[in-house]
């Protein structure tokens, strides 16, 4: 036990330590200047392991702060190396839940889009062809339960562009619930979007074995409905 309060711990080693963020989480440090993850965590490690000195602790991606689920952490330089390395060479698959209110033009497809950046206003936007500037992004998603009111995506994301899910599901008529910026029209009670990081699988950076790791999205009637019926705890 430590005093830091941190998301739920999904996989701890010497090299990796992977936790279920919440949804008012930030990963990094950024303007707003709140308290970032990977501070809270080298804080529970400290205490947790009695560590003297300051702590290593690698960020090897992020998730937008309105999104919840799986994120990695890497506690030496060299998983961190080698988590980048897995990154760029599309080694980790990371599988996605997205509830939106209408359903997509088919029941299963493959979205490719070329998004282009705005950091003013910290979004992007998708087109369908190749324009200036812009960079390609592809997802595959399949329709996998109906909410009666919305709808319950499963999402393989195959490239890792900013905002990508949030962009691409806008781009084709299906905003994220919750996801004002990106066209849904109402937030959600607890300011988060209806995006969650579900699973993660990749090679251990040290060890020969493959992880794969599942975080249970947050607490709400909608996610509880549908892990009720999946026979998820």
């Amino acid at each position: 036990m430590t005093s830091v309060d941190i998301p739920e711990i999904l996989y701890e080693d010497n090299h990796l330590l992977v936790v279920n963020k919440r949804i008012s989480d930030i990963v990094q440090g950024d303007k707003t200047g709140d308290i970032s993850l990977d501070k809270l965590l080298k804080k529970y490690i400290a205490e947790k392991y009695n560590k003297q000195g300051a702590v290593f602790l690698g960020v090897v991606h992020r998730i937008d702060r309105p999104v919840s689920g799986a994120v990695i952490f890497s506690r030496t330089s060299k998983g961190l190396e080698r988590m980048n390395r897995f990154f760029k060479e599309g080694r980790v698959k990371k599988t996605y839940w997205a509830i939106v209110k209408n359903f997509p033009p088919k029941k299963d497809g493959l979205l490719v889009h070329y998004l282009v950046r705005d950091s003013k206003k910290n979004k992007s936007f998708a087109f369908d062809n190749e324009v200036k500037g812009s960079k390609q992004a592809k997802l595959a998603y399949h329709v996998i339960h109906d909410f009666d009111n919305y709808f319950l995506l499963e999402i393989d994301l195959q490239t890792g562009r900013h905002h990508q899910i949030r962009a691409q599901l806008a781009k084709i008529g299906c905003p994220i619930k919750g996801d004002l910026k990106y066209g849904f029209a109402r937030s959600n009670p607890d300011g988060g979007i209806s995006l969650h990081a579900y699973r993660v699988e990749f090679p251990h950076p040290v060890k020969d074995e493959n992880i794969v790791i599942h975080a249970k999205p947050p607490d709400d009637v909608l996610w509880n409905a549908y892990c009720s019926k999946a026979g998820m705890q």
